[in-house]
């Protein structure tokens, strides 16, 4: 995961996104991880300030990365036929999680979350005027996704940390794919895949009542 450091560039995660389903809508484990690789790139090329969501999502793609290269690979090839695996086996603890902590159904969940949160605060990003308050944009998209499974100090935590941000050009800057106009119509293009990869996987969980996984 070393590559996590290197520069991010938007279109990385649009191509990923875009090769995320297949044609009968499964959600590729590859081309999701490699997304996740990207956009954790472009949350440290903003410094710090987003480590306690970085280093959570780079533990969890590193669970699954294990499982994509264990003697059950061919289970984890998808989204779905890794919850028909985990599911059938009763691999998933619904109550608790003391015996599959590590499960990949559980830990796709939280990177499922905070896709929400990244998705709600780009969108943002994209439709706000220059002059927008990249605080206001970070903790409405906070409050609508990751804050309902965070503590209650965390949340203060994490709400006092985006006063801090940047400014809204300068997150457009770090998409690294030219212009702030540039990035902009960028994000127009990539959005669509990655709330499609979302909606799918939100169907999948809700299908299978495994959204309140602890």
């Amino acid at each position: 995961m070393g590559d996590l450091e290197s520069d991010f560039n938007l279109r990385v995660v649009l191509v990923s996104f875009k090769q995320c389903l297949n044609e009968k809508e499964e959600v590729l484990l590859d081309h999701y991880l490699t997304g996740w690789r990207g956009l954790v790139r472009f949350l440290n090329s903003l410094g710090a300030i987003f480590s306690f969501i970085s280093k959570d999502v780079v533990t969890k793609v590193q669970i699954l990365e294990r499982l994509r290269s264990s003697p059950q690979q061919e289970h984890y090839l998808s989204l779905q036929s890794m919850v028909a695996y985990e599911v059938g086996h009763q691999l998933v603890d619904l109550q608790r999680r003391s015996r599959y902590p590590d499960s990949g159904c559980r830990t796709l969940l939280r990177l499922h979350r905070a896709l929400r949160w990244l998705q709600l605060f780009l969108e943002g990003l994209r439709t706000s005027p220059e002059d927008a308050s990249t605080a206001v944009l970070c903790t409405d998209s906070y409050n609508a996704s990751l804050a309902a499974y965070h503590p209650w100090v965390i949340r203060q935590a994490v709400t006092m940390a985006f006063c801090t941000l940047p400014t809204r050009k300068v997150f457009l800057e770090a998409m690294n794919v030219g212009s702030p106009e540039q990035a902009v119509e960028m994000l127009g293009e990539a959005l669509p895949f990655i709330e499609h990869v979302y909606s799918v996987s939100q169907k999948l969980y809700t299908e299978h009542a495994l959204l309140d996984l602890p």
